[in-house]
C-alpha cells in the first residue's frame, strides 16, 4: 500500500457518464429525500472527483440528496469507529479498514443489505459474495451485510534493470514458489559487487505495523497449501496437518530470507509505504504488494514506469495454480441510519458495474471492478502490460476472499499480528519456526473461542 496524496500524473479529466446503459433511480420520491455519507479519500485527487461526480449525477437522476464528506484514510478509520460507539452514525461509509465488515455484522450493528446486493448478483465474482456473507451473533445467521465495490490482490513488481544488470533475464525464472523467490537472491551479491551497496533482493514486510504482514502471511501460507486454516462455516483448522505444515512454512521462508540479509534491516520496523519507497529508491529487486500503486505512483516517470515489470503468483511447489487472496472493500449500512432506504438507493445506483468501472479507471486501475464481465468487456484494462496482469490474476484468475469474512475472528488475529510476532520470535529470538507457530496457534485458538459461530 502507499500513501501519497496527489498524482498529477492520473487524467485531469473525467469521462464517467451514464448513458443509456445505466438504469433510472431505484426510488420514486414525492420529495427530496437526504443520506449522509462518509467517503475515504482517493490514493489521487482525480479518484476525489469521480466520486463526486457519480454523487452529483445521482442526485440529478434521482431528486435525492447525498450529504457526503471525503475523509483522509487513517481519520476516516477513527471517525467511524467513534460513530459507531457513540451511536451517532452517518447512513453510509465504506468498510475501513476492509476487515470492520465482518467486526461490525457480528456485532449486529449492521443493515442487511440482501436487497441492494441483489440488483447485481449476477454479475459479482463468487469472491466478492462471499466476502459480503457476514455472520450475524445475534441472529445467529449469515447475511449480506456489505455491498461489494472494489477488490484488490498482491502482485509482484519487479526492476528489470537491475535483474539484467545482474545477469539475468526475467524470461528465466522459474515458475514454482520457492524457486521462484530464490531465483532473486543471487542478484543481491551481484549488483553489489558492480558498485550498488545497499541493494537487497527482495522486499518482505516481516513487521507487525499496519496490514501488508498480514497479507504477505497469508499469500505464502495459501501458496504452500493452506488455503483452508479458516473454511466458508468460520471453523479453524489448525489440526489439518497440512494447514499446519504451510504455516510452519509461510513463517520459515520469510524470517529465514530475512535472517540471512537478503531483505532491508529495517524491513521488521517498516510501515506499509516503506516497501514502496524501497522499491521505488531501487533498494531492493523485487516486491510482492497489493495493488499496482507501486507502478502507478512512477507514472509520470515513463522510463521509470515501463522498467517494472508486474508479474502475478507463480505456481505453488508442486505446480498447481495459486489462488490470489481477494481483499473486498464493502460498502456498509450502520443500524441507526437515518436515511436508510435513499442510502440502499444510491448504492444499487453507485455499484451498477457501468459506473463502478469508470471510477475505478480513474485510478488507473489500482483496485478492480467486482464484476467480471464489465472487464472483459473493456480493452482498457488490458492495454498497460501492468494493469493487465493485475487484471488476469484479480479478476480472472482464482481467488479466495480474506479469512475475516468468514469469521470476525481473524480480524483480530491481524490486528494483534499473530503472525508477525511469530516471524519476529524466529528472527530476533532464534526460536524455531515449529515452536513460533505453537504459540501463535495457542494465541489464535483463544482469540477464535470468543467468536463461535453457529453450524447449521
Amino acid at each position: 500500500m502507499i500513501g501519497l496524496s496527489r498524482r498529477s500524473m492520473l487524467r485531469s479529466s473525467l469521462a464517467i457518464t451514464a448513458g443509456a446503459a445505466l438504469a433510472r433511480p431505484y426510488i420514486a420520491n414525492a420529495a427530496a429525500t437526504t443520506a449522509t455519507a462518509w467517503m475515504v479519500q482517493g490514493f489521487a485527487h482525480e479518484e476525489d472527483v469521480a466520486m463526486k461526480k457519480i454523487i452529483a449525477d445521482y442526485e440529478k437522476e434521482s431528486g435525492n440528496t447525498i450529504d457526503y464528506t471525503i475523509v483522509p484514510y487513517a481519520p476516516h478509520r477513527q471517525k467511524v469507529i467513534s460513530a459507531m460507539t457513540s451511536g451517532a452514525v452517518p447512513d453510509l461509509f465504506p468498510a475501513n479498514p476492509a476487515e470492520v465488515a465482518a467486526l461490525f455484522a457480528w456485532q449486529g450493528k449492521l443493515v442487511d443489505v440482501s436487497d441492494v446486493v441483489a440488483t447485481q448478483k449476477a454479475h459479482y465474482n463468487n469472491t466478492a459474495l462471499l466476502s459480503a456473507y457476514c455472520y450475524n451473533n445475534e441472529t445467529k445467521q449469515r447475511g449480506f451485510y456489505g455491498v461489494p465495490s472494489t477488490g484488490a490482490t498482491f502482485i509482484f513488481h519487479i526492476w528489470n534493470s537491475l535483474v539484467e544488470k545482474a545477469g539475468y533475464k526475467l524470461s528465466d525464472a522459474p515458475k514454482t514458489w520457492d524457486a521462484f523467490w530464490d531465483f532473486f537472491k543471487p542478484m543481491q551479491n551481484k549488483l553489489r559487487a558492480q558498485g550498488m551497496r545497499g541493494v537487497y533482493s527482495m522486499g518482505l514486510q516481516v513487521t507487525a505495523n499496519g496490514v501488508d504482514p498480514n497479507a504477505l502471511f497469508d499469500n505464502f501460507l495459501i501458496a504452500y497449501g493452506g488455503k483452508d486454516i479458516v473454511t466458508t462455516d468460520g471453523r479453524l483448522h489448525l489440526d489439518d496437518p497440512k494447514v499446519k505444515e504451510a504455516v510452519i512454512k509461510a513463517l520459515t521462508y520469510p524470517a529465514t530470507a530475512y535472517k540471512q540479509g537478503y531483505v532491508p534491516a529495517g524491513a521488521i520496523n517498516w510501515n506499509d509505504a516503506d516497501d514502496n519507497n524501497a522499491f521505488h529508491s531501487r533498494q531492493i529487486v523485487m516486491d510482492l504488494d497489493g495493488t499496482i500503486s507501486t507502478e502507478v505512483a512512477m507514472f509520470a516517470d515513463k522510463e521509470a514506469y515501463n522498467d517494472i515489470v508486474t508479474m502475478g503468483l507463480p505456481l505453488s511447489n508442486d505446480g498447481k495454480p495459486v489462488p490470489s487472496q481477494l481483499t473486498v472493500v464493502d460498502y456498509l449500512i450502520p443500524k441507526g441510519a437515518k436515511n436508510v432506504e435513499v442510502a440502499k438507493d444510491f448504492l444499487k445506483y453507485f455499484i451498477q458495474p457501468e459506473i463502478n468501472n469508470e471510477r475505478l479507471k480513474v485510478g488507473l486501475g489500482r483496485n478492480v471492478p467486482m464484476t467480471p464481465a464489465i472487464v472483459k468487456a473493456d480493452p482498457w484494462w488490458f492495454a498497460d502490460p501492468h494493469r493487465k496482469a493485475y487484471t488476469e490474476q484479480s479478476v480472472f484468475g482464482p481467488t479466495v476472499p480474506a479469512y475475516w469474512a468468514f469469521n470476525p475472528a481473524y480480524s483480530e488475529v491481524q490486528n494483534t499480528h499473530v503472525w508477525s510476532a511469530a516471524w519476529a520470535d524466529i528472527m530476533r529470538n532464534g526460536m524455531a519456526p515449529e515452536a513460533a507457530a505453537e504459540k501463535a496457534f495457542k494465541q489464535i485458538e483463544t482469540i477464535f473461542a470468543k467468536y463461535p459461530i453457529a453450524q447449521s
